[in-house]
Order: structure tokens, then sequence, then C-alpha cells
């Protein structure tokens, strides 16, 4: 389900810094440690993929969201838990997959450990997908 389908213009939600922090100015940064909590003003395509939003932050200023740097809030003011659908948790086992490596082992109690193996075999046949 998307951000539009969740939200509206006007909606409160809450920016999660340590996804976006790398990115911002110091200015932005004590904003949003100030006040975690801003209003959307407008939405943006990312990349033809997502969704992204401009949100007015507690300093008054505007700032560009990604849509996966922001926590919803539900109609009481909770905090709305993120599942990950299908394709996200792909995602994430195969960039987990691609960054697995495996170093040759030379003792034989190394050799003959299970997980050795099932390391081996993951890097083995992560070429393959």
């Amino acid at each position: 389900m998307s951000i539009l389908e969740k939200t509206k213009i006007g909606d409160s939600v809450q920016i999660n810094l340590e996804l976006s922090k790398d990115r911002l100015t110091k200015e932005v940064i004590d904003a949003i440690n100030f006040s975690s909590v801003a209003k959307i003003s407008d939405f943006r395509i990312t990349d033809g993929k997502g969704i992204g939003v401009i949100l007015q932050l507690s300093n008054g200023k505007e700032q560009w969201f990604f849509e996966d740097e922001i926590d919803l809030f539900d109609e009481n003011g909770n905090l709305i838990k993120k599942n990950m659908d299908k394709e996200e948790i792909s995602n994430f086992i195969f960039d987990f997959l691609r960054e697995l490596n495996y170093e040759n082992k030379n003792k034989v109690i190394e050799l003959l450990n299970p997980i050795n193996f099932f390391i081996w075999l993951v890097v083995s046949f992560k070429d393959i997908f």
C-alpha cells in the first residue's frame, strides 16, 4: 500500500533521522532533533517507482524526504508499524546474500562446521541467481 493511500496533505508524520541524516544540513537536523514530528505539505515522484514527501519542519522550513524515511501515525496518534511486503523482503535477502563472503578454511574443525558449509553453499549459488 502506497503512502498516498495512507495519508494526505496536512497529516503529521514522524521523521526517522537515522535513515536520512547523511544527506541533511545541520539546520534541518537541529529542527528534527527539536521535534521529529512534521506535517506533509506535498508529494513528489522519486524515481518513477516511489513517492517522496515534502514536510514542513518545526522551524517552518520545508524539506524533501523519501517515503521510507518517515513513520506514519494512525487516527489515534499512534505510530503505525511498518510491515515489509514480499518484494522488500526478497530485496533484503538478495542484498544480504550479495554481501556474504566465504573465506577458505584450512583447519579440519572449520571444514566440518555445518555453518561454514552452509555459507560456502550459499556463496557458491548466489551467482546463479
